[in-house]
């Protein structure tokens, strides 16, 4: 099945932002990609955290949720949306959401990001808690791919990369391919992003994708980028560095069934 990992460095206006995004879709379309996954926030950066409040949608829909089903259907793929803010119970806070729509427009799963980052060492300040509700449960969901194999995805976002015990409960649950769409700040991208990424495809003997926001936004936050997709043995198949643009990949299912069979780490958890 080939991937498409779309990288962007999404500004304030949601508009242009959607714009963009539909272009880099239908390049990922055209390449012949059967899935194309954007990053976390592709639909807003806005100048402040609080500015995801007036964005929010309902979980019955709204014009970010339209976008998706519709590029869904034009393009005839599958597309994981990155992240949306979504109402939560809270007046003053939203969810960081990741919604999956088949390419008939249906939004067949949504993840709500559990672990919200906080970063601060004593010139950047970051804290998500401030603005967005955590979630509280793993999603996998199933993706049949042309060539017949149905594919179990797993959901994360972002910070949630720092916790292995979530993608070991994806992995429990039969993920083989495993979506981290993010915003990793420079700081910490530079030093950590590559080697979680492929700790995590290491660990669970799962493609790793992981399309991310990548350069100098308008509200002046740098992001790392370097959008990748990693193989079953932790090996980097595509990256992108910085800037808007798609990167491609073929998975093989038979490649991480060749590779759960020949290390059963999987079979062989005690914790």
């Amino acid at each position: 099945m080939k991937v498409a990992a779309i990288q962007m460095v999404s500004s304030i206006a949601r508009e242009g932002n959607l714009a963009r995004a539909h272009r880099l879709l239908a390049e990922a379309a055209e390449a012949g990609a059967e899935l194309a996954v954007l990053p976390e926030y592709f639909c807003v950066m806005g100048q402040r955290d609080t500015d995801k409040l007036a964005l929010r949608e309902s979980a019955e829909g709204g014009m970010v949720q339209g976008f998706l089903a519709d590029a869904a259907r034009e393009f005839g793929m599958w597309i994981v949306g990155g992240t949306l803010p979504l109402e939560s119970e809270e007046e003053e806070h939203v969810l960081n959401s990741s919604l999956a729509f088949s390419p008939e427009g249906q939004c067949v799963a949504r993840y709500d990001k559990i672990h919200l980052f906080y970063f601060d060492n004593g010139v950047e300040r970051y804290d998500e808690r401030r603005v967005i509700t955590p979630g509280m449960h793993p999603v996998v969901f199933e993706l049949p791919s042309r060539d017949g194999h149905s594919w179990k995805v797993g959901l994360s976002v972002c910070y949630d990369l720092r916790f292995p015990e979530l993608y070991r409960a994806l992995a429990r649950h039969g993920a083989e391919l495993l979506l981290v769409p993010s915003a990793f700040t420079r700081t910490t991208g530079e030093a950590h992003w590559e080697v979680l990424l492929r700790a995590r495809a290491i660990e669970n003997l799962a493609w790793v994708v992981a399309p991310a926001q990548g350069g100098t936004h308008e509200n002046g936050r740098n992001t790392w980028g370097h959008s990748m997709v990693v193989d079953p043995w932790g090996r980097v198949m595509a990256e992108r560095d910085i800037g808007e643009g798609v990167i491609l990949c073929d998975i093989d299912a038979q490649q991480t069934e060749r590779v759960r069979l020949q290390l059963p780490a999987l079979s062989h958890r005690v914790l």
